[in-house]
Formats: C-alpha cells, structure tokens, sequence
C-alpha cells in the first residue's frame, strides 16, 4: 500500500516514488519489459508470469550491450560448462560463474548427468560410498505430528554426504543442526538427520578429536556428551569449575562470563556472543536486568507472553549457540568451559526411555536454538511454518559444592523445555516463556540436621507434656488416667510441638539470614523455592498447633472461678420495720457492695495487659521492614544492602529469608520492649498489677481464683486497718499510720509483706465449695425464663453471703 507498480505488459514511463507512477503498454513486436522495468523489448524464448524475458536453465539474460545500449531483442547466452570454463549461471540466472566444485570433480563439468547423483546443489559420483538415504521428517511430539520439512528435503542428504565425503565444515554444521531441529533423536533404526550424524560421528574416528575432548569429532559439532549411563554425573560432578567466588572483600567476583559460538542454519560461523545483552532472553527488559541475570548468587527469573506473530517477525531464521563460561587461568590466560544442555524435551533411545529424573540417566547435549520457524515447513519455504518450536522455559542452574569454604562450584547446567506451536492464526495465537538462573546446593544434611534437631526438640517436648499432664492431674484433685486426661496430654502436646516447630523455623530462617548475607566466600547458598516445601509445612504444623493451643486456652480461661472476698464488717445497728409484722427490729449496718463492684471492674480492665504494646509492636516491625530497609535482605541474591536502586533487577523473595527477617525483628524488638517495661517503666512509672494488689487492700477485698479443681491464686486484700469503708478524714489517718509503721504490715502472714499466693486446696473443700457455688449456676439463664420474685433473690443473696462468710474462714484457718 505504500508504491505502485505497472501491470505486466507494461513499462514505466515516469516514477517519483510511492504512487506517482506512469506506465505504457508495450507494443505487440516488444511485448517484453526490461528487468529494470523502463524498456520494452522482443523476448525469443517467451516470457515470464511478470511480463518479462526468460532463458533456459544455464544460461543468462543479456539485454544491453557492454556500453548499455538497449538491444532490440534480448539474447540468451549459455554458460560454456567445458574445461578451463566450468561456469554456469548463478541463482538469479543474470551471470555465469565458476559451477560448484563438485560437478567439477566428478563430472569434468557443470553437468551432472546420470549415473552421477545431484542433492542439495551438489553433484557426487554413483561411485562413491554414500552414507544412507536420509529420512527428510520432522518429530513435534507435543503435537503428535511427523512433517516432511522442505528445508531437510533440500538439504539433509546433500550436507549430510558432503560431511561424509569431503569433512566439510560447514556441510558438517548444517547436518548437525537439523539434529538439533529434530530434538536430537537418538532412534537407531531410522535415518533421519541425528541418525545420519551418528553414522558419519561413529565412523570418522580416523578425524581425530578436538582439545582432547573425546565427545568432539574433528570437523563434526560437538552435539552429545555420549549415551551411557551414569555419565551426566561425572560430567557434572567429576570435576569442578577452576574459579573461587566470593561475595565481599578486595578479591570480590560475583559475575559469571557466559560467552556462546552462534551459527545459521546453512552451518555458517557468525560470532562470538556474551549473554549480557539479553541473547537468551525472549522476553523484552531492561539491560540493567538483563546483566543481572549473571551476577552470582543472585536467582533470575523473567517471564512473559509472546505472540506468534511477534515470533515469526523476530526470529525468521534460527541462529545455534554452544555454550561456554569464560574464565581466567592461573598464568591470566582466557579459558572457556563447555557448558552441557539438557533438553527436557529429548526423544532418548530405548535405553533411556522411563527412567525418571535421576541425573544418572540424563543425555546431555550441547548445541540448542530458541525458536525453529524452519524445520515445520512443508513446501514452499517462503510461506508460513506449520509448525515452530519455542523455547519455553530456560533455565540455567548453577550448584555449589558440598563442604567448600571457598566458592567452588560445579560445571553450570542450561535446561532447555521447548513447546511445539501449530501456527493456525499468528496474532491471536502467544506462548508464554521465561529465563531464570538459580543457585542450590545439596540440602540433605541441612535436612539430616534438622530432622535430629525436630527428633530430639518433639522427644522433650513429650516428656515436657507428661510433666504439665501430671501437674494438671494433681492440680484438678484426680488421680485417674482417663480419656479426659489423654486429650488433656494432647492438647499440652500440641502447644509444645507448635513451639518446637516455631524455634526450627526461626532457627533456619535467621541461619540462612546471616550465613548467606554476610559470608564472604561463598559456602552456601539459599535453598530453591522448592527445596522450601519442608519449611513451609513447618510454619503450617505451628501455625496449626499453637490455634488448638490457644482454643484450648481459651476454654480454660472461659472455666476459671473467680471471687471477690469482702472483709469488710458492719459497723454497728440500724433500726429496719419487719414486713408484715408492723414491728421495727434492730440489724446489722448494710456493707456497701461498690467497693467490691470497683475491684471487678479494675480487674476487667488489666486483663488485656502486656508486657509489650502491641500497637507499638506492629507498627516498630513494619518501620523496620519498610521505612529503614530490612525487607531487602529477604531478596535471593548476595547483597546485604538495606537500599536498593528503583532501576536495577530486584530478585524474588525467599520464602525462608522473609520468615527469618520477620521473625528476628519481631523477638527483638519484643525482647527491648519487655526489658524497657519489666526494668524501668513498671518501676519508676506504674505497675498495674502492683497496684492493684494495692486496691485490693486498700478497698478491704481479697480475690479468690480457682484455674483447676483444686488449683489457683489469691490476692490477699484484707486491710490491716480493720474498715475500708470510711470517711476521707479516717481514710487519711489509717494511711499515714501505715507510712510510719504504727500498724501490722499487709501480708497474710504476721509481719511478712507476701500478698499474692499460689493456692492449693482439698478435694473436699472443693466440693463444699461447689455446693455454695450450685445455687448460682443453677439461676443463669435468660430473664424471661428466670423467676424473678423476691424468693429467688434471697437465695443468690443468701449464697454470695455464704461463699464469702465460708472463704473468709478458709483464709482465717476457721
């Protein structure tokens, strides 16, 4: 929509670009159009679909003379094919060249004529050992689908006996990366292009090898790393990669110099490539994230949906990468380490065919491409693919040694999952890719230790429970093991597995916090957000258990019988009219209640006191995490900076780090708070149990607490003055005695100052107890269904008088 051009038949008569184009018919005589389009001429052997002049395979278009003269008719001259000539036209038939090397070999000229065999361009003798007739088909195991490629159909057999008759390098390549397209398949009864490549691989041994290295054949690419068993393990393990990394100091190195050799598909060098600029990185990002991808220890992950169509416009031919890490030699001499694929999606031979993820029985390979538009088509190869592969998931991992105190690592893994696409609609269709680089080391004695450490914490915490088991039995007045006490053993069990868990999950989150953060040479590194399942469940089990806990907590604070000991006594007579008698009688001075209602009521109050502020706690932790920065040494990577750039990479979080973090800030800044309360602020500014224990005595009330049947706690709040209920004037007089000694001190005991006690009683007073305590609990209800005549007040009357005339006995020793 942007140019116009002339029908065929007609040429340019003027053209200023886009569409300002004027055309003329050509006459009858010059039906012909010029190849530059401005000239119309006679054309003897015919004409082409375009209006233009055509010749016969070798041989070429002459329109102009050697001046530039337009001819009147345009001539077609054959390219001479003889001996010392040996030319034939070039692909766009408008010159003759020097024919392939291989007519010329066999033939004696550009001809290759019967019994000679002509493939892919290339002429080779009928008396020459081929290798086998190769197998032009395509395996998309995702799709189900085999295809015939166009592009092997062209040029599998040509590449494949060029490689075997002449070693020629690039025909070599070629081979190998159809091998690479079909997934290297290692099916040893078909001739397809990995089949192909291992017959040329077993039987050019006579090549020698390249850098003593026995998987690399000389003039072949290096494709495998051999099948035997076993053999993924020593290349990954056997040897470790020659460079220390360490995080801080003067010898700090934290990058990793990933360096990869890029080829085309025709087996063509084209250059040496770092990763730093986002070669394997699919997804569109910043350069400052892309170089972070390489920075050791720091976990990368990307990912994103790609459309097809974006696909098919960027990646139009496949471009293959080895792989190699760079690094320095003892002497500074540059060095390059190959670096082994494994490819997720690889058709392995019978041998390997189900035998799991043991690294054992892995196939490791070397070449890989990120997207293949080539292989899934069928005919024309200047259409739309039927079918591409894309790499869909990369992923780079890089594991530690066991027990190195120095940075060592093993040789780096690339895994490549690749996802085969039917091309239906390109730009609705999209794939979703990602690139990520992690770091892990072998967990198992981490595991080994914690599972001891849980072992030996869970056998205490069992002989702990037996211990708050029988202490409950003794305190509840019972000496018989029933199901009552087995749920009871379970419920202390749960509280003190929950707290056994807790001190595992913090101890792992604050060892990896300060081993991975502050180390210098790397000794250890994060656990993979796999490898965290084990210390997720444990955060789940604690959680868990410290709810039953705290439910069963609940109950027995729910349970608890309290009640409020009033020692106050009347003072004196009054004169009261008898009710139906007519007649007035003396009684004893009513005791105001209030004094009692205020001592419940300050009671309610201090329930909810802490030793810490909760709204002081949540908001310090939330200001340490966030404001001053403690939230970023939960990143998967190295630094133990507390600020981060906006612009640069930010990695994921560690689920352990998070904890640990968290976890730490929350103890600590707990631990200032309860020292500040429990050292200075409840000495030198207010102690609310203090005082009200004060209260208590001053108000003439003592509290009875029962938590068991037979357990609990006393405040004795019995005033050493005799009356609480008096006069400021008296009120004055009796504190002013206290202040200077002139009275009896406060304690229960004679001259001890001991007003708070952990009381034990009998099973028998406990039932006498409840007997007085019975004609409470049976008139609660709701008030319509109560009896609310005089009758039933006078009992709970009656009752509370009884309960407190029968502890204050108790506590008098009545």
């Amino acid at each position: 929509g942007s140019s116009c051009v002339c029908q065929p038949g007609y040429r340019m008569v003027s053209s200023n670009g886009g569409s300002s184009v004027t055309c003329e018919k050509c006459p009858e005589n010059t039906s012909g159009v010029t190849q530059d389009g401005w000239n119309c001429i006679t054309c003897p052997k015919g004409l082409t679909s375009e209006g233009k002049c055509k010749c016969l395979n070798n041989e070429i278009l002459v329109e102009r003379s050697i001046d530039g003269i337009l001819l009147n008719e345009a001539l077609c001259i054959h390219c001479n094919g003889s001996e010392q000539s040996f030319s034939a036209s070039d692909a766009s038939g408008n010159r003759c060249v020097r024919c392939e090397q291989t007519f010329i070999n066999v033939s004696k000229s550009c001809d290759c004529s019967s019994p000679n065999i002509l493939t892919g361009g290339l002429c080779f003798s009928a008396s020459d050992s081929l290798p086998p007739k190769g197998v032009a088909t395509v395996r998309f195991g995702q799709l189900g689908i085999t295809l015939t490629s166009a592009w092997f159909l062209k040029n599998l057999q040509s590449s494949a006996s060029a490689c075997w008759l002449y070693s020629n390098l690039t025909a070599c390549q070629a081979l190998g990366n159809m091998c690479v397209m079909n997934m290297n398949s290692l099916s040893s009864s078909s001739t397809d292009a990995c089949g192909l490549f291992q017959y040329i691989y077993v039987n050019t041994a006579r090549l020698g090898v390249v850098h003593s290295i026995a998987f690399w054949r000389h003039n072949l690419p290096w494709l495998y790393y051999g099948d035997q068993p076993g053999l993924a393990s020593q290349v990954l393990e056997a040897n470790h990669f020659p460079t220390v990394f360490s995080f801080k100091g003067t010898d700090k190195d934290v990058k990793l110099q990933f360096i990869a050799a890029s080829f085309d598909a025709a087996g063509n060098f084209l250059k040496w490539q770092n990763l730093e600029g986002g070669i394997l990185q699919l997804c569109p990002d910043t350069q400052t994230k892309l170089n972070a991808a390489y920075a050791f220890g720091t976990t990368y992950q990307q990912s994103c949906k790609i459309s097809v169509s974006k696909i098919l416009l960027d990646f139009a031919n496949p471009i293959f990468y080895d792989l190699f890490l760079e690094y320095n030699g003892d002497s500074g001499q540059q060095y390059l380490w190959a670096v082994p694929v494994l490819n997720l999606n690889l058709q392995y031979s019978e041998m390997f065919v189900n035998q799991g993820s043991n690294m054992n029985n892995w196939l490791l390979t070397r070449r890989f491409f990120l997207v293949d538009t080539l292989s899934g088509k069928e005919n024309d190869l200047g259409k739309l693919p039927r079918v591409i592969r894309i790499a869909s998931k990369i992923t780079i991992s890089i594991r530690l040694v066991s027990h190195t105190q120095r940075g060592t690592i093993y040789p780096p893994l690339l895994s490549i999952a690749y996802t085969d696409v039917l091309v239906q609609n390109p730009e609705t269709q999209s794939v979703m890719v990602s690139f990520s680089v992690s770091y892990e080391m072998d967990q198992s004695e981490a595991q080994i230790q914690t599972d001891i450490t849980l072992g030996v914490l869970g056998g205490l915490a069992v002989l702990w429970s037996l211990l708050k088991t029988a202490g409950w039995k003794r305190r509840t007045g019972s000496s018989i093991i029933d199901l009552q006490t087995v749920l009871k053993f379970l419920l202390f069990y749960a509280g003190d597995l929950a707290n056994v868990f807790f001190v595992i999950t913090v101890g792992t989150g604050i060892y990896w916090l300060v081993f991975f953060k502050a180390q210098q040479f790397v000794s250890v590194l994060l656990p993979l957000p796999s490898q965290e399942e084990d210390f997720v469940t444990y955060v789940a089990c604690a959680f868990s258990l410290k709810a039953l806990q705290f439910l069963q907590l609940l109950v027995s604070q729910l349970t608890i019988d309290i009640f409020f000991i009033d020692w106050e006594r009347p003072k004196g007579k009054v004169l009261k009219a008898v009710e139906g008698e007519g007649v007035i009688k003396s009684a004893a001075a009513p005791v105001s209640i209030w004094r009692t209602y205020f001592i419940a009521n300050e009671w309610n109050e201090i329930q909810t006191v802490r030793k810490i502020n909760p709204i002081f706690q949540v908001l310090a932790v939330l200001f340490f995490l966030e404001v001053v920065g403690f939230s970023n040494l939960a990143l998967m990577d190295s630094s133990s900076s507390l600020t981060r750039s906006s612009e640069g990479y930010i990695a994921p979080w560690s689920r352990i780090l998070r904890f640990g973090v968290s976890a730490a800030l929350w103890l600590a800044i707990a631990l200032l708070q309860i020292i500040f309360f429990s050292v200075f602020y409840e000495r030198f500014v207010e102690d609310k149990i203090s005082q009200f224990v004060d209260l208590c005595c001053m108000s003439n009330v003592s509290m009875f607490l029962l938590s068991h049947s037979c357990f609990g706690y006393y405040i004795h709040g019995r005033s050493v003055h005799g009356h609480a209920d008096t006069n400021m004037e008296e009120m004055n007089m009796n504190l002013k005695r206290e202040a200077e000694n002139l009275c009896s001190q406060r304690g229960l005991l004679p001259n001890t100052d001991g007003q708070t006690f952990q009381i034990s009683i009998s099973r028998k007073m406990r039932l006498h107890y409840d007997r007085i305590h019975e004609t409470l609990t049976r008139k609660r209800g709701p008030a319509r269904l109560l009896d609310s005549s005089a009758n039933t007040f006078e009992q709970s009357t009656r009752a509370y008088n009884t309960m407190n005339k029968f502890l204050s006995s108790f506590i008098d020793h009545v």
